[in-house]
């Protein structure tokens, strides 16, 4: 068992906020976390932006306010070697998004250094835990490998409050997901609940601080991180401990935190608190915090409830077939086609043009407008969408036929 202390362990930070208040809020809402005490100000820290799609959607990303209110206030406290970070996923380009969720306008206009971490300038190096993990050295026998530029440095996540498909709600410990593993972590995602925990004791190790930072403005329920029912919630949270954080989170959406095990894992190894009454809520009166529950539910999407039946049902005896060979782009495929051939076009279009009229969809639209970004990129399903996705549905049948055939061979 792992007992850590550290500066605002098991205290959250939480606050109601407007569209006319919210850059002085969040920078209300760091003192209130005790960013200072948490953060080293001597050294160089890293801002994890999160973009789970490259195209806008309310919850689904970083806000740009989350950003701008998160640089004002550490610029305003002396923090001036402030490092934008960007992970690459298979099925987001990472400069489309920072561009379309206008992280991008922000990074520039305050002058960060902005830096894609799967670029080849940036070194990954073999991470040598200090104890031992709980799976990642079963899912990476050949040693764990992490971007070199994120030792040394503070680093504050920047999640949503948003559901998942795989680990019910995702926030602070998920975002270090991208950030610290390559682009094969989806090998971890039958075991994602100790991995996520993994994450949170190497975070723990490498960064001489931590600290989250979370935008529940847009808040998002369903088959997140991207499929979601948007819902305006005005929340906004803030916490050097990422298992209290994400308590919070799981509490307001509806959720008992205990009940997910990588809150529950990360609680018992003392990395963080995730039991609510042992949590200290700061800004918002805790009753009123205690008293929210917005009935979300977790969903699937048709390509998470394929990927589910690899890691956890009957497909389970192929999963390294199917996920480690050259069969895996049919994984890439399946869940580009559904989400941007046929959800975002058909379904998400029009919850993006009726979020656009509220409060905090034209905060949105005015974000960049001085610079000509104003408005929202709402993408159709273009004819060269159409015709990759009927290349790629021919790939993957051949791909799929050879796989049977390469199967049939080695049973005889």
């Amino acid at each position: 068992m792992v007992e850590k202390a550290y500066p605002g362990k098991g205290k959250v930070a939480v606050l109601r906020t407007t569209p006319e208040t919210v850059l002085e809020d969040y920078a209300r809402l760091m003192e209130l976390a005790g960013f200072r005490e948490a953060l080293p100000r001597d050294k160089e820290t890293i801002l994890k932006v999160n973009i789970s799609w490259q195209t806008w959607y309310p919850a689904c990303s970083t806000a740009p306010w989350q950003l701008e209110g998160v640089i004002r206030a550490l610029q305003a406290a002396g923090y001036q070697n402030l490092i934008a970070a960007h992970n690459n996923t298979v099925v987001v380009d990472a400069y489309v998004g920072e561009r379309n969720n206008k992280h991008k306008y922000v990074v520039e206009k305050y002058g960060l250094r902005n830096v894609h971490l799967y670029e080849p300038q940036y070194r990954w190096v073999r991470y040598e835990p200090k104890q031992p993990f709980l799976v990642l050295d079963q899912v990476y026998p050949e040693g764990v490998y992490i971007p070199e530029i994120l030792i040394g440095r503070n680093i504050i996540q920047l999640p949503t409050v948003k559901t998942h498909v795989f680990t019910t709600i995702t926030g602070a410990m998920k975002n270090a997901f991208g950030g610290l593993l390559g682009t094969k972590r989806h090998w971890t995602h039958s075991v994602i609940h100790e991995t996520l925990v993994d994450l949170l004791m190497i975070q723990q190790d490498i960064h001489p601080g931590l600290f989250a930072v979370m935008d529940g403005t847009f808040a998002g329920d369903g088959p997140g991180p991207r499929a979601m029912r948007w819902h305006e919630k005005d929340v906004i949270l803030a916490s050097a401990d990422q298992v209290a954080i994400d308590a919070v989170s799981a509490h307001l959406q509806g959720f008992d935190p205990l009940s997910l095990p990588f809150i529950r894992i990360a609680h018992e190894m003392g990395l963080g608190v995730g039991d609510l009454r042992e949590i200290e809520i700061v800004g918002e009166d805790r009753e009123w915090v205690l008293s929210q529950n917005w009935g979300f539910v977790q969903e699937d999407t048709f390509a998470s409830r394929g990927q589910k039946m690899i890691y956890h049902g009957p497909l389970k005896p192929f999963e390294k077939l199917l996920l480690r060979t050259p069969l895996v782009p049919w994984s890439y495929f399946a869940s580009n086609f559904y989400h941007n051939v046929y959800w975002y076009p058909f379904v998400g279009r029009k919850r993006v043009q009726a979020a656009l009229e509220t409060k905090w969809g034209r905060l949105f639209s005015q974000y960049g407008s001085e610079a000509g970004l104003g408005g929202a990129v709402m993408p159709g399903m273009e004819p060269r969408t159409v015709i990759t996705a009927t290349v790629g549905l021919a790939a993957l049948m051949a791909l799929l036929v050879a796989g049977v055939w390469w199967l049939a061979r080695k049973a005889r």
